[in-house]
């Protein structure tokens, strides 16, 4: 279980500007004073986690920050409607979320590790939004892949509300991992292609460069 728990209000994907309150949360304390860094079985060469918190053109530059994290897909899952596209998510109709499928090296970055950075990604307790992106397919959900990926999913939630960390229940859904649709091409790297957009520079850098802060310790060199 983890030491320490970084938590970050942070502006949505919809939110242009809002104040940050970076809080330090101490959730168990269980053999040292450091948030966890690498899982205990480190002979697993990659491993997957696979996030839901809005928009994944935003959660995608963010996640891509950390050492330890080797690749980050964007993509769609936990719906109906098979290998659906963009649009068709973007409608609300095909019970599916945005979502990133995150590979990572568990002898760098521990699941418990990725977790705090997905509380610090967005705000878990705006039930089926972030900020001005509204709907089912922005919810905050967690699919879990393995039985130590949902306990771990499970006992932050817990802790989180019953510690009041956040001024409302968080609501992130847990729910068990099934099939991955990658978006299309021009949803992969999404910021690092178009920097100049200003939904780039007026949203996720500043997402980006204010979760680079929470976790300045833990940033790729």
């Amino acid at each position: 279980m983890a030491v320490l728990f970084w938590l970050a209000v942070l502006p949505s994907c919809g939110q242009q500007q809002a104040s940050i309150e970076h809080s330090k949360a101490f959730i168990e304390m269980a053999g040292g004073n450091k948030m966890p860094g690498t899982d205990k079985n480190k002979n697993v060469r990659t491993d997957t986690a696979t996030f839901a918190a809005g928009c994944f053109w935003c959660v995608e530059e963010q996640f891509r920050q950390l050492d330890g994290v080797l690749n980050v897909t964007s993509g769609f899952t936990g719906g109906h409607t098979v290998n659906p596209g963009y649009e068709q998510v973007s409608d609300g109709t095909t019970g599916h979320a945005e979502a990133c499928n995150i590979i990572y090296d568990p002898g760098t970055i521990s699941y418990d590790a990725l977790l705090a950075a997905f509380f610090v990604a967005h705000d878990p307790t705006q039930l089926n939004r972030q900020g001005n992106d509204i709907g089912t397919q922005y919810r905050s959900a967690i699919f879990y892949h393995n039985e130590m990926q949902r306990k771990l999913a499970v006992y932050y939630i817990k802790r989180l509300n019953a510690e009041k960390i956040y001024p409302a229940p968080v609501v992130t859904e847990v729910n068990p991992f099934s099939v991955f649709y990658k978006a299309a091409a021009d949803h992969q790297n999404y910021y690092a292609n178009n920097k100049e957009l200003p939904y780039c520079r007026m949203v996720i850098q500043p997402k980006r460069d204010r979760f680079r802060a929470v976790f300045k310790d833990r940033l790729k060199q």
